[in-house]
């Protein structure tokens, strides 16, 4: 079954390679909306409507093509953790997950304007953290750059040194889940 061809409405590498990877035929439009930062939603909440704000923006322009927007957002609770301002705020953000299971939840926005059909989701993965000290976090903030990352982390890079175990689905803590994402296109 041929998959249909998306646009992806995020200039994420670890999206694209995601989506390379499964074989989905796609085009890269980033969205240029700025991403709803509200600690009164629920990381689900947040996630979707970045999502769905994201895919929106890009398929205005492109209205006869399947759009993808997606957001990944990490929780520890009610505390959401979207992406560092700054390597302090990385710092900070891996020194309160350390030792503790949080979520990563993925919201996901399939649209095409023009046909009226849309598809929203989210995926939440628990990733538990070892115990880590400055020392350990200083050393792995020095392997990667965490800025572009939500919750300062990328699983996919080095992220043994951080991560003790996950329970769900591995790609979407890499920020897409692609099983459902599948799924949703092979239906489509």
């Amino acid at each position: 079954m041929s998959l249909p061809a998306i646009i992806l409405a995020s200039a994420s590498p670890r999206r694209q390679a995601l989506l390379r990877q499964c074989g989905v035929p796609f085009e890269v439009v980033p969205a240029a909306t700025p991403e709803v930062h509200d600690e009164s939603l629920t990381a689900r909440e947040l996630s979707l409507l970045n999502a769905h704000r994201k895919a929106r923006a890009v398929a205005k322009r492109y209205p006869d093509r399947l759009v993808l927007g997606a957001d990944t957002l990490v929780a520890l609770g009610a505390r959401l953790y979207g992406k560092p301002a700054d390597g302090a705020d990385a710092f900070r953000m891996l020194a309160e997950l350390q030792g503790r299971t949080h979520q990563v939840v993925t919201g996901v926005c399939l649209l095409h304007l023009r046909g009226h059909r849309e598809h929203l989701f989210a995926e939440t993965t628990d990733v538990t953290f070892r115990p880590l000290n400055d020392a350990q976090i200083r050393e792995y903030l020095a392997r990667i750059n965490p800025l572009d990352k939500a919750g300062a982390y990328a699983i996919q890079d080095h992220g043994d040194h951080l991560v003790a175990e996950i329970a769900g689905s591995y790609s979407n803590v890499v920020g897409l889940p692609v099983e459902r994402v599948l799924e949703v296109l092979k239906r489509w």
